[in-house]
């Protein structure tokens, strides 16, 4: 369903019983909600929650920002190098305000927050500057963005930046189950026939490739959280993989050292992706760290 949220029309998926207590589900880079797995939801519907899923702006089925052009990516990484100002579309605070913007849309005064990549970077500016929002926070596979950190590895950065072969569905098909395997989980290989399904349908419901670059930028303009960090007063945990070739492991353990009272889960063979093996663990995460919040 479409809500209007922060000025701005998203698109929402609100799924258990209104009086349950609320899990907001931020998605990461170019994704959708669709990305968050069902499984991980029915495990979450299972323990009573209220499960929330938004296409983020910009992606999916919510408000496009074409109007702002499409920026210059290979200008915008050597601005952050050389750590010269950037100049986003939209901020990740902006991002951040649209998450708490359905959570109002929803009449929904506090949530357990769970951010996964560039979702998880959204959540820890929502759970810095809206403390009162946030129950509890879960931040999987991401970063704060502190220059220390390792970075992609250099093929992920390539296929991050690639393009398909052409405008096809096939091309785009193609080129998605590429950029998938390339960052996805070594340890827990999808099913190939389920796995490309899921990539095409994805394609079907919405494709937006400027909308990610923009998106892109608006990581490269945000710098360093670490900051930001010692602001989070939610119980934290950190789920994250240590074959993430995409935002390294180490990324994920300084976040859990700089976030007070943090636990984190590091997980063998996990990339940068939703195994669906590893989704009851995922729920039972966001669980026990939603019952510390008690």
């Amino acid at each position: 369903m479409q809500l209007s949220a922060n000025g701005l029309a998203l698109e929402v998926d609100d799924q258990g019983p209104p009086s349950g207590p609320a899990v907001l589900l931020i998605m990461g880079l170019g994704m959708q909600l669709t990305a968050w797995p069902e499984v991980l939801v029915r495990h979450l519907l299972q323990q009573g929650f209220r499960v929330i899923r938004f296409d983020n702006r910009d992606a999916g089925l919510s408000q496009g920002f074409d109007h702002l052009g499409v920026p210059n990516m290979l200008m915008a990484t050597a601005r952050h190098f050389t750590r010269m100002p950037i100049k986003p579309p939209y901020t990740l605070a902006d991002m951040a305000a649209d998450a708490v913007g359905v959570l109002d849309a929803l009449g929904i005064q506090r949530a357990h927050v769970c951010g996964a990549s560039l979702g998880g970077m959204v959540a820890q500016h929502v759970a810095a500057s809206w403390p009162q929002r946030v129950r509890s926070l879960t931040l999987l596979m991401t970063t704060a963005g502190a220059r220390h950190l390792p970075g992609p590895t250099l093929a992920a950065q390539q296929v991050l930046l690639s393009r398909p072969a052409d405008d096809s569905l096939q091309a785009r098909v193609t080129h998605g189950l590429h950029v998938f395997r390339r960052i996805g989980s070594p340890g827990y290989p999808p099913d190939p026939t389920a796995f490309e399904a899921q990539v095409r349908a994805s394609i079907l419901r919405a494709w937006h490739p400027s909308g990610t670059t923009r998106q892109l930028v608006a990581v490269a303009a945000d710098g360093d959280r670490t900051p930001l960090l010692a602001r989070i007063s939610a119980p934290t945990h950190v789920m994250h993989g240590l074959a993430d070739p995409l935002v390294p492991s180490a990324c994920g353990s300084h976040l859990a050292q700089h976030i007070q009272g943090a636990t984190i889960d590091l997980v063998p063979g996990m990339g940068h992706d939703f195994p669906l093996a590893l989704m009851p663990r995922l729920a039972d995460s966001i669980t026990r760290n939603a019952a510390r919040a008690e």
